[in-house]
C-alpha cells in the first residue's frame, strides 16, 4: 500500500540542504544502528525521515517504501508504535553497553549520565504503544 506523501519543502535553498544532509546522516546512523548494538535505530530512522520530508520527496519516498525502514515510519505515523520486539531489543542493547561501560570502570560523573540518559530513553520507549488499538465493531 503506497504511503501518502509526507513532503513539504523547506522555504529556501539553504535549509533544503541542511535539511538534506541531516537526513542522510541520520540515515547512515540508523544503519549503523541496525548492525550495532547500543546505537539506535528507530529514532534515526524518524529523524531522517522528518529532514528528508523537508528536502527530498525521492528520498523521503524510498524511506517510506524501504523493506526495513518503512514498517518502523508507518507505525510510527500511525500512533506512535514502537513493536514489543523493537522495545526489548533496544533495552537489551541498552543495558549491554552499560555493562560495558561499567566494565572500563569510567568516572561517576559518565556512569551516571549515561545510566539516566539510557534509563530515560528505556522509560520513554516503554511508555509508547505496542500496537495499534483494536476497533470494536459495531452491530
Amino acid at each position: 500500500m503506497p504511503t501518502p506523501s509526507l513532503y513539504v519543502p523547506a522555504t529556501s535553498r539553504a535549509k533544503r540542504l541542511c535539511y538534506l544532509v541531516l537526513a542522510y546522516l541520520s540515515l547512515g546512523c540508523a544503519i549503523l544502528g541496525a548492525l550495532l548494538p547500543g546505537l539506535p535505530t528507530t529514532e534515526f530512522v524518524l529523524l531522517a525521515a522528518w529532514a528528508s520530508s523537508k528536502s527530498s520527496p525521492r528520498l523521503n519516498r524510498w524511506l517510506h517504501e524501504h523493506r526495513v525502514f518503512g514498517p518502523i515510519l508507518n507505525n510510527w505515523a500511525n500512533g506512535g508504535v514502537i513493536a514489543r520486539r523493537h522495545k526489548l531489543y533496544a533495552s537489551v542493547s541498552m543495558l549491554l553497553c552499560f555493562a560495558l561501560l561499567l566494565w572500563h570502570t569510567p568516572p561517576l560523573w559518565l556512569q551516571l549520565t549515561a545510566g539516566g540518559g539510557m534509563f530515560c530513553g528505556a522509560c520513554w520507549i516503554w511508555s509508547r504503544p505496542e500496537s495499534l488499538p483494536v476497533e470494536s465493531a459495531t452491530v
